[in-house]
């Protein structure tokens, strides 16, 4: 896939998941005991949404619209950045299905294949940046 193809699906991708999280994010922050059930967080180790909330907004949602301006602006870090965030994300609903537990609901699907997908982008934008990351410790 051309270079210029993978920037804009990675910028567009980037900008879809931060407008999802972004105000999902703040209104848990707001709120911490109220946009979603409470007992959701049962066996997880949050008492409420807020740290969730503040991962969900700053990262997810903050993080991958810088993650985009810097993918719109062949930054040269945008594929590390991308990879970082995909892997983020991909975590993210892990530790979701791990501590919430069954049923897994479609969104926690789509999200952990927009962060694979993610991952992936950034890596056929910048195929040598985990090299380069590994080489500068």
């Amino acid at each position: 896939m051309k270079s210029n193809t993978v920037k804009w699906l990675l910028g567009i991708l980037q900008v879809f998941i931060g407008i999802g999280a972004v105000p999902v994010g703040l209104m848990m922050i707001i709120d911490p005991s109220g946009p979603l059930p409470i007992e959701m967080l049962e066996g997880s180790p949050f008492p409420n949404f807020l740290i969730p909330g503040i991962v969900l907004f700053s990262i997810n949602g903050v993080g991958s619209l810088i993650g985009a301006v810097l993918t719109f602006r062949q930054h040269a870090y945008a594929g590390l950045v991308a990879i970082g965030l995909g892997a983020f994300l991909m975590v993210w609903i892990v530790m979701q299905v791990w501590w919430l537990g069954p049923p897994i609901h479609w969104l926690q699907v789509l999200y952990f294949v927009l962060g694979a997908a993610e991952l992936g982008l950034g890596w056929m934008l910048d195929p040598g940046a985990v090299r380069r990351l590994i080489r500068a410790e």
